[in-house]
């Protein structure tokens, strides 16, 4: 696909409603499609949208070993919900026990996120040729700048909510009736490993002080 094209169809599905978006890109993709999900604050989201526009669809999961309970308990509860059909990955056995002895989360952040949440998908993306997510702009600078289908070195990136504001992600919630994720009334904004989040708006609680604000999937 030419970065023309790339263009025309950004102008496209940007005046697309979500459903729309998303019936497009599986309907070209097929099974070429990857879909991801952390089941954080904002996920349920695209799972919702998932379950109407094509119910059934893979839904790939990585539990990187650090995650909270509670998002292990909101992704029960969404799988209940909205009858998903969740693989789940996780990252290898020894590799993961050496980053909890050596608790690389404080001496190298970047490694810990190669190691359980990166490298658990690699082997995934070789097999697809786009990649969707629920990412959303207003979540922090990174994101507000990401467009919603472009073409990166190994895989097109597909992000059909990337444009709503909070405003209308509270509103869908309000709407459908939507669950929150359980520590989302507590304070935390964004939800990732235990030993990587905090408290804190937007993702200002993820690996605060280290200057990083991203795991390095959609980076």
């Amino acid at each position: 696909m030419s970065a023309y094209r790339i263009d025309q169809l950004n102008k496209t599905l940007s005046a697309s409603l979500i459903d729309a978006r998303l019936a497009y890109i599986l309907n070209k993709f097929q099974d070429k499609a990857l879909i991801t999900t952390s089941f954080g604050t904002s996920s349920a989201l695209i799972l919702h949208f998932l379950s109407r526009v094509r119910p059934g669809f893979p839904i790939h999961f990585v539990d990187t070993g650090y995650l909270f309970e509670e998002t292990i308990a909101y992704k029960e509860e969404l799988n209940r919900l909205f009858d998903l059909n969740i693989i789940t990955h996780k990252p290898e056995v020894a590799r993961h026990e050496a980053t909890r002895l050596a608790q690389l989360w404080e001496s190298d952040p970047d490694a810990c996120c190669g190691v359980n949440k990166i490298a658990p998908l690699e082997k995934i993306k070789q097999n697809h040729e786009v990649w969707i997510s629920g990412l959303i702009g207003y979540q922090n600078g990174y994101r507000s700048g990401l467009d919603i289908i472009q073409k990166r070195s190994d895989i097109f990136r597909f992000y059909p909510l990337i444009d709503w504001s909070k405003a209308q992600v509270d509103d869908y919630f309000e709407y459908f009736g939507l669950p929150h994720h359980p520590l989302e009334s507590l304070g935390f904004s964004s939800l990732g490993c235990t030993h990587c989040t905090i408290k804190g708006p937007g993702r200002d609680g993820r690996w605060s002080g280290s200057g990083k604000s991203e795991c390095g999937l959609h980076t």
